[in-house]
């Protein structure tokens, strides 16, 4: 099969995940919890881009383009249910950004995705939730100053910048805090624990 063949695949995962999305965002089901239908969603375009990378390595834009290595990325963000795959393409991100072959900002996404999974400090402050004061804000970071020294390095802009622009893109989908703040963050430890981001007995 030709790499152009990967390509269309991966664009086609990628649109598929985002047009569920918005028929979530239409019918105000994304707030609450993982809802289930993208949950499955999740679940088989990870297992369709590990199959891929099985077959041709990370998908590098050298390898698939632009639009698709981008779409890969997509959905390796979204493989939140499944740590193993994601540490793994962490991994081979690394490699590739090391040899400038795709964007480091895609990495610098990951790293931090899967910090705040694992209950640890972002680098770049590039994840955000409702915090129990229902405003929304960047998951936990090390220091401001660091953050926005290692965001500028790779050509983002400040996390006092970003956090407005999440702000406003969250009231322009009309996504709202959470009714009941401690239900949710056990629920999200509990489902941590269940696919394996912490330990039976860690929580935050």
């Amino acid at each position: 099969m030709k790499q152009q063949n990967f390509a269309k695949q991966l664009i086609d995962l990628k649109k598929a995940d985002l047009a569920l999305r918005n028929k979530l965002i239409q019918s105000n089901q994304l707030g609450e919890g993982y809802n289930q239908e993208m949950k499955e969603m999740h679940e088989f375009n990870s297992e369709k881009l590990n199959k891929i990378i099985a077959l041709i390595g990370y998908p590098t834009i050298e390898k698939v383009g632009k639009e698709a290595s981008e779409a890969a990325w997509l959905v390796i963000q979204h493989s939140i249910g499944n740590p193993v795959f994601m540490k793994k393409c962490a991994q081979l991100l690394k490699i590739e950004t090391d040899k400038n072959k795709v964007d480091q900002k895609n990495l610098a996404y990951l790293t931090d995705r899967i910090a705040v999974f694992e209950g640890n400090p972002q680098l770049y402050g590039t994840q955000f939730d409702w915090d129990k004061n229902g405003q929304l804000n960047p998951n936990l970071y090390d220091d401001l100053n660091e953050v926005n020294r290692r965001r500028k390095k790779i050509g983002l802009n400040s996390l006092e910048e970003q956090t407005e622009i999440m702000r406003q893109r969250a009231r322009e989908e009309e996504e709202s805090a959470p009714a009941d703040f401690e239900k949710r963050k056990f629920e999200f430890d509990e489902w941590r624990k269940q696919v394996g981001w912490i330990g039976k007995n860690e929580s935050e």
